[in-house]
């Protein structure tokens, strides 16, 4: 069963980075005046991937959002399995920077969430299978690219993964308003995975009960969360800015 990506940043990303997952790109009539769809078809017949052109009305009725010009069939990405957190940690150069997200349902925010980890560094995405998203077409195209690049384990028990990530050496920070403690107040630089829960609801009491700190971000107005993606990119780049001050010969790529 195959996945439809659209959108130009997730269709050219795809293209770029996993063109293999690719089966056919689909074209919005008239592409040809647009010069970024026109990249998208010459990569496209560069990788031979077939490229076909259809009314605007039938892309539509392919995907349920905004395609701008351009839909993909792709391959679905999968998800790996808990075990895959080894593979990781012997691979890795540094010390481990994980994302475990909470129950987070909303595709859009899992989208914005695998982009901003991408861009931090972020080793690997940790979350639950039930009651959470998973790789939709949705999540890849607002991922632009992410979502084919960071690995994404979902796991069947989030407290008993917690527990073994504690066991590889993994310290775990669980965000939360109650915390007595800032995000600024902890250290980042060793093993760290850092937990983000669903907007509104926070973390669940179990999650944040395998956790082994508590730390607030500073909420000066007057507004009482952030969003989920947004508390993320916060986390994550402070993670990361305590990471390059501590080796400063250590690059912001991976």
């Amino acid at each position: 069963m195959s996945d439809w990506i659209y959108g130009i940043h997730a269709v050219q990303a795809a293209l770029e980075q996993h063109s293999e997952t690719l089966e056919q790109i689909v074209l919005q009539v008239g592409a040809g005046r647009n010069a970024r769809l026109q990249r998208i078809e010459q990569l496209a017949r560069e990788r031979g991937i077939e490229v076909d052109f259809q009314s605007r009305q039938a892309l539509d009725r392919l995907v349920d959002g905004r395609h701008q010009g351009v839909v993909a069939q792709a391959r679905p990405v999968a998800a790996h399995a808990e075990d895959y957190l080894d593979t990781l940690a012997a691979r890795t150069d540094e010390p481990l920077l994980l994302l475990v997200l909470d129950g987070i349902q909303d595709p859009h925010n899992l989208g914005a969430c695998l982009r901003t980890a991408d861009a931090a560094g972020v080793h690997g995405v940790i979350a639950p299978k039930d009651k959470s998203v998973g790789l939709t077409a949705t999540v890849r195209k607002v991922a632009c690219g992410a979502a084919e690049h960071v690995p994404f384990i979902q796991v069947t028990n989030l407290a008993r993964c917690l527990e073994r990530l504690k066991q590889m050496g993994v310290w775990i920070t669980g965000t939360t308003p109650d915390a007595s403690q800032t995000l600024y107040q902890l250290d980042f630089t060793g093993p760290s995975a850092l937990v983000i829960g669903a907007e509104g609801k926070g973390l669940r009491r179990l999650t944040l009960a395998h956790c082994d700190h508590h730390a607030s971000l500073p909420m000066l107005g007057q507004v009482a969360s952030l969003n989920a993606s947004v508390a993320t990119g916060v986390c994550l780049y402070e993670a990361r800015r305590q990471r390059l001050a501590a080796r400063k010969s250590f690059p912001i790529q991976k």
